[in-house]
């Protein structure tokens, strides 16, 4: 088989391997990503279709977003109320506002991981993972040892964008600042690691000889 013949069927095994993960978190069996901020929450696969059908709010968020709304028409310096609008956009499950939010608060502190990580989420929601992987790169160069920032790096590049080697470099760039790093749901990151690996090894047995 000639150079480019295996090259192909490299970039095809992982594309398979990346529909075989893919499948599996969105039936929820993997983990969820990973969400900073004041309300400590975390998201799972993105539902648009929550959005486009509209939001329920109830009455604590509803005031809540009223009021933030309100300050930070009348203040646009204020990055504090900025944050909290995007984080009750986030937990309700409105990402472009969210997005626009934060953006407005990353304006006023642009060396803020935790924002940038929440930001790079949301575009995720929004089915923007390059925006996303962006984001989150941005959160490391401003806090190398930020670590919810390299999670979904990770995420975003094995489940969305099919790159699992470097998926896999962002996940071991993890574990080398914190040897018993987890993701939302308790799951070891190294025992994930090693999941993925033997995926792509039983999928190397697998693909038939060339001829």
């Amino acid at each position: 088989m000639t150079t480019a013949g295996k090259t192909v069927k490299q970039e095809t095994m992982l594309i398979a391997i990346a529909i075989t993960f893919l499948l599996g978190f969105l039936a929820g069996t993997i983990f969820t990503v990973y969400k900073l901020g004041p309300s400590k929450t975390t998201a799972s696969q993105p539902d648009n279709a929550t959005e486009q059908q509209g939001i329920t709010l109830n009455n604590e968020q509803a005031q809540a977003i009223t009021a933030l709304e309100a300050e930070v028409e009348k203040n646009h310096t204020n990055a504090e109320a900025w944050t909290r609008l995007g984080n009750l956009y986030y937990d309700t499950n409105q990402s472009q506002k969210a997005i626009n939010a934060y953006t407005h608060a990353l304006e006023l502190m642009p060396a803020n991981a935790d924002i940038l990580t929440d930001l790079g989420v949301m575009y995720r929601h929004n089915n923007q993972p390059e925006k996303a992987l962006e984001s989150f790169n941005k959160a490391i160069q401003t806090n190398p040892r930020h670590e919810p920032s390299r999670l979904n790096k990770g995420i975003v590049l094995l489940y969305d964008l099919g790159r699992i080697p470097e998926a896999l470099q962002a996940w071991q760039e993890l574990l080398n600042i914190n040897s018993n790093a987890t993701t939302a749901n308790g799951k070891s990151v190294r025992e994930l690691i090693v999941e993925v690996k033997k995926e792509i090894e039983s999928a190397g047995k697998q693909e038939p000889k060339g001829k």
